[in-house]
């Protein structure tokens, strides 16, 4: 059975006994309520010596999500996300070859989002060229009634310059006029330059000129670009990626500093999930015997920069991040 069909499969199977109901989600009351959550969803399952395996995956992300907004069935879990209608883009991460975003990852969080009421035609696969994607294993789709597959060199950029801070760039077409909403799939791993590149770091490739922006750790560029007004505004979710993640030597696929993580970090606060991934990542780096980040002068400030009164994109304090792991 191909992965398509095994997933519909698993979606006709797991819900046909809730598909009626749809109950609310539920509240959670304590003080913790407060803080910005982020789950760490883990299954060294889901990848064996071949590949992923579909079904534990699945299965990780509804943990994973319904996790995050207390939620009894995944469905009632999405529905929090999109509403049927929309146009939704999932930004994926195509550089590094084959250690980019898994499409078994895409593929889940596709079907889930034609559960909750997204048409497969309103379902956009994105990220800079098209020879990235294709190079990852994504089919390069414009029409029909499929998931649609392109990248920013597909369809360019909006002419409005968007400016917040010391950065201004303009914005692919994608994000500004194809989408209501973004679902964005970084991946969990080291960067040469900034220290860390995961979720706001992803959101350079919506922008025409990310090569001007790595000056100084990408400090303060990164949080700036976050808080363009159209960025700000759409990116609706995070689904980290860290099946597999990367320790040192990234952005670029190096598999001798990689490890099976086997999970996904999760949540709507893209600077608390950066500073939790972070810390992962420095975990695994003292673990294997290298300094700290700040060590070698790329300790990531512009996480902090993204959290401070100027940006307000989230928390990277950690007494005020509240952390699940599942």
């Amino acid at each position: 059975m191909d992965r398509r069909k095994f997933l519909k499969k698993s979606m006709i199977l797991g819900s046909a006994f809730w598909l009626p109901r749809f109950p609310a989600c539920k509240e959670k009351k304590s003080a913790l309520s407060e803080k910005s959550r982020v789950i760490v969803a883990q299954d060294p399952a889901v990848l064996n010596k071949r590949s992923v395996e579909g079904d534990k995956l699945l299965k990780l992300l509804d943990n994973a999500v319904q996790t995050y907004f207390d939620c009894d069935h995944p469905v009632d879990a999405w529905r929090k996300i999109v509403q049927p209608g929309e146009v939704i883009g999932l930004k994926v991460n195509c550089l590094s070859g084959r250690g980019s975003t898994h499409r078994e990852l895409v593929e889940a969080i596709a079907e889930r989002l034609r559960q909750a009421g997204i048409r497969e035609s309103d379902i956009i696969i994105w990220d800079r060229l098209n020879k990235d994607l294709e190079e990852c294993g994504f089919k390069i789709r414009y029409k029909g009634k499929g998931v649609k597959c392109f990248g920013n060199d597909a369809v360019g950029f909006a002419p409005n310059l968007q400016v917040f801070g010391q950065a201004g760039s303009l914005v692919t077409r994608i994000l500004t006029n194809l989408c209501d909403g973004i679902i964005n799939i970084p991946l969990l791993r080291d960067h040469s330059i900034a220290g860390v590149s995961i979720a706001l770091k992803n959101l350079f490739g919506a922008i025409h000129n990310p090569n001007k922006y790595h000056l100084n750790k990408g400090d303060p560029y990164i949080a700036d670009v976050n808080s363009f007004p159209v960025i700000r505004k759409k990116v609706r979710f995070t689904i980290v990626d860290a099946i597999e993640a990367q320790y040192h030597g990234g952005p670029s696929f190096m598999p001798q500093w990689r490890w099976k993580f086997g999970g996904l970090l999760v949540g709507y606060d893209r600077v608390a999930i950066d500073y939790t991934g972070w810390r992962i990542i420095e975990e695994k780096r003292k673990e294997k015997g290298l300094p700290a980040l700040k060590e070698e002068d790329r300790e990531p400030k512009y996480i902090f920069t993204a959290g401070d009164a100027d940006h307000q994109l989230g928390e990277a304090n950690p007494l005020k991040i509240e952390t699940i792991k599942i």
